[in-house]
């Protein structure tokens, strides 16, 4: 245990509160569970997300600023981000902050406006919860503390395309033995493995899920996470881990619409990295909220004896 991410700042972002909940619920206990302590921002504000920051980027810059000066001011160094787009956002913010005068100007005024300090680059480190259980727990460290091995659960493991894109707005990866992957991620393999899992060899690891375009063009979504489900399928994969919950939502939701408009009816069960982190630490499957997940694993679980 290294100790540098044991107390954080924690940003759950909206989705978490709303259809992300089970992720929020588990990220939670999983932290009780491992003896870490996270810090709900105060008066946290929307990261920008997809919509904002399409309309106007420097806008979007400001919005993840804020939250960043908010943990400034709270005495944190860290913020822990479990949602890839809030992940995302964050770090970008902190990139544009350290690389654009007008990105600086902009978030300057309208700190200036809002009435609280303009944040700058590098005050702030922002994590997402794998780098927060692989960097401050770690495999060995998980397998002291599992009371319910994974053993026989052969998992997917699905990253996204947020998590790692585009490279430059995360330079702590790619640095070698130790560090995550952007071509190849697999801190959610190392962890999940360390639990007792067998991770399949997934190629589409960080396909995109379509999230963005669900309301827009909801048969390409389809599509896309049809593509993602049956190759899980086709690798084995009993389950699907996500560590986002736009992506969890979208597999969850086009598996029933891919059986319903398609005619396309897969087997694969969805649960977040966490949930099954958190079983496999002794949690029961309701405490890290198996039961608000669409996705209905219970009967697999109850074979694995895991519920």
């Amino acid at each position: 245990m290294s100790g540098k991410y044991k107390d954080v700042a924690y940003y759950p972002g909206c989705a978490l509160e709303g259809t992300g909940h089970a992720y929020n619920r588990s990220t939670k206990e999983v932290g009780k569970a491992l003896g870490l302590k996270i810090t709900e921002l105060k008066n946290w504000n929307c990261c920008g997300a997809m919509e904002v920051k399409n309309v106007d980027p420097k806008l979007q810059t400001y919005l993840s600023a804020r939250n960043l000066s908010i943990a400034e001011e709270m005495g944190y160094k860290t913020v822990m981000a479990p949602c890839n787009g809030c992940y995302h956002n964050l770090k970008k913010a902190e990139y544009d902050l350290a690389h654009d005068q007008n990105s600086r100007e902009v978030t300057d005024r309208l700190s200036r406006k809002a009435g609280h300090k303009t944040y700058e680059a590098g005050k702030v480190e922002t994590i997402h919860a794998l780098d927060w259980i692989k960097e401050e727990i770690g495999e060995e460290g998980l397998k002291a503390r599992v009371k319910n091995s994974l053993n026989g659960l052969k998992i997917a493991n699905y990253y996204g395309c947020m998590y790692t894109r585009p490279r430059h707005i995360f330079p702590e990866k790619d640095q070698g033995p130790g560090s995550e992957s952007t071509s190849k991620p697999h801190f959610m393999d190392d962890l999940l493995a360390a639990a007792g899992a067998e991770n399949v060899d997934y190629p589409l690891k960080t396909a995109c899920c379509g999230g963005a375009h669900t309301l827009s063009d909801s048969d390409t979504s389809t599509k896309l996470v049809l593509n993602l489900l049956t190759t899980a399928e086709a690798c084995g994969a009993d389950v699907i881990a996500t560590e986002c919950p736009t992506c969890h939502t979208g597999l969850e939701m086009h598996q029933a619409r891919a059986e319903k408009v398609f005619g396309r009816k897969t087997k694969v069960k969805i649960l977040y990295f966490t949930q099954l982190l958190g079983m496999a630490l002794g949690l029961s499957a309701r405490k890290v909220g198996v039961q608000e997940n669409f996705s209905d694993s219970m009967d697999l679980l109850r074979e694995r004896g895991l519920y």
